[in-house]
């Protein structure tokens, strides 16, 4: 489980290719206390530390994981991580659990007065979790949904944000790993719309 309050961005280093797809990634903060079975977020995806060494760590990827995400599994790619919550932190964010539901497209981006809308068009069969004001994580970043038009959705991105993040490098046409609201999804379900 995660807050989606991004720790820091790591680099990619090195990717290589098996059964798994591998992945070294530099870090700093989120070695602190890293080890080996703990869970990191990865551009908002829940992956296992496979490997911890000085100055980053290894993760593996499933076919499923890389069917799911943004194709950003390349070197020089900067992700953002967020080491997994200890019972008793504070939950700045919302609930982000790494189970990213797909890619959304983003599709427009607007000036605001001190911050910039990011306007994103989800995968199809996910618009129906959306709520305006509701919650979506992006990338691993726990977002406010600012409001609902035409199929997509947008937000509104503070300078701090754009800079601690890799949201800030995103250009019309780029995918980010989306996140649903963990509770929409259940009320969807409960419902019988699943």
């Amino acid at each position: 489980m995660f807050t989606g309050l991004v720790e820091e961005t790591g680099e990619i280093l090195k990717v290589e290719e098996g059964p798994f797809l591998r992945v070294h990634i530099a870090a700093r903060r989120v070695l602190e206390d890293l080890k080996v079975g703990d869970s990191v977020a990865v551009d908002g995806a829940c992956l296992t530390a496979v490997a911890v060494e000085a100055g980053g760590f290894w993760v593996e990827l499933a076919q499923e994981t890389l069917r799911r995400t943004a194709p950003t599994w390349r070197v020089g790619h900067r992700p953002n991580l967020e080491r997994a919550l200890k019972v008793g932190d504070r939950l700045g964010g919302h609930f982000v659990t790494g189970h990213v539901d797909g890619v959304a497209e983003l599709v427009a981006v607007e000036e605001a007065p001190g911050a910039r809308n990011y306007f994103f068009r989800p995968p199809k069969g996910l618009a129906r979790y959306i709520a305006e004001k509701g919650s979506v994580a992006l990338n691993g970043v726990s977002l406010t949904v600012a409001g609902l038009a035409g199929g997509a959705f947008w937000v509104t991105l503070i300078p701090h944000t754009l800079e601690v993040t890799n949201l800030g490098r995103l250009r019309v046409g780029d995918g980010v790993n989306l996140e649903v609201d963990l509770i929409a999804r259940y009320v969807a379900r409960l419902l019988g719309r699943a």
